[in-house]
């Protein structure tokens, strides 16, 4: 067999459009041929389903699980063009086979971006390990005529001690996952799910962090200069401007900060309370949620 040059991948690559490993591939397993390495990649539905890369896929699925007894979590976000394929039912079950990868792959830990060249795509399939994961994702865009992408996914799994919690909307369009600690059983289901809720609606603001310690000192310092401008601008002395600016900054961490938000069920209570109510020791490890479209 003829050796497998980086110009033929390259030849190839731009023939079909498929991707850089997808060509080598094909060329490995046609014996350097070219015609019939293309002809692979059509049968595959690879170069088919590659050449809609480049349309915008922002509908689709978010789907959610969790151990019976909470100790673990999982969630995907995979998308398509339109909303007519996202609910299909043929991708809502191959987006829940999706999150059932997800939820049994124990080396993910927190939330993992994918894309269309996430490293997670060549992830080993787990009802078939001479798939990938990216292999049924292309499979389902050749399928379904349209660009399919996984966008992202998320796993977590509660520390001794603690419990993890999701929502989902009816519509599958928003998704979250919440672990917390300190507090286990139903009460840490429940407090973990009320949380999970909480973050799903966005009020007053998306939060960015747990606690202002989360915070990127880099998004504290551009608030903080902006409102020092706005303050001096405004005429106002020195120590009253210092003072509007951190007035300003503790109500920014207020909108931001998860545990700084009023409940959005009951805005009399923040959710630091919440937390506080559910038992000593309680608090929240970590959140993730997916939106579609955002991100």
């Amino acid at each position: 067999m003829a050796a497998i040059t980086a110009k033929d991948v390259a030849e190839l690559r731009a023939r079909t459009g498929a991707g850089m490993m997808d060509c080598k591939k094909a060329l490995e397993e046609a014996g350097g041929a070219m015609d019939a390495a293309v002809d692979i990649l059509r049968k595959k539905g690879i170069a088919k389903a590659e050449k809609r890369a480049d349309r915008a896929a922002s509908e689709g699925q978010i789907v959610t699980w969790v151990a019976p007894d909470h100790s673990a979590a999982a969630m995907i976000e995979i998308n398509s063009e339109t909303d007519f394929v996202g609910r299909n039912d043929e991708f809502i079950a191959m987006a829940k086979t999706m999150c059932e990868q997800v939820s049994k792959d124990a080396s993910v830990d927190g939330v993992v971006k994918v894309g269309a060249d996430g490293a997670y795509l060549a992830t080993p399939w787990y009802a078939d390990a001479s798939r990938t994961v990216g292999e049924v994702v292309k499979a389902a865009s050749a399928k379904t005529g349209e660009n399919v992408v996984l966008k992202g996914i998320a796993r977590f799994t509660a520390k001794a001690g603690g419990t993890v919690g999701f929502y989902l909307h009816f519509n599958g369009k928003v998704g979250v996952l919440v672990e917390v600690a300190g507090i286990t059983g139903e009460a840490g289901a429940a407090l973990a799910n009320t949380i999970a809720e909480h973050v799903a609606a966005g009020v007053p603001a998306t939060a960015i962090a747990v606690d202002r310690a989360g915070v990127d000192p880099a998004v504290v310092k551009r608030e903080r200069d902006i409102f020092v401008e706005q303050a001096i601008a405004s005429g106002k002395p020195p120590a009253i401007a210092e003072k509007m600016v951190d007035g300003r900054i503790n109500k920014f961490f207020g909108e931001i900060v998860l545990t700084e938000q009023p409940w959005v069920r009951e805005d009399s209570k923040t959710i630091g309370q919440i937390i506080k109510e559910a038992g000593a020791g309680a608090s929240v490890v970590r959140f993730a949620r997916f939106k579609m479209g955002e991100g």
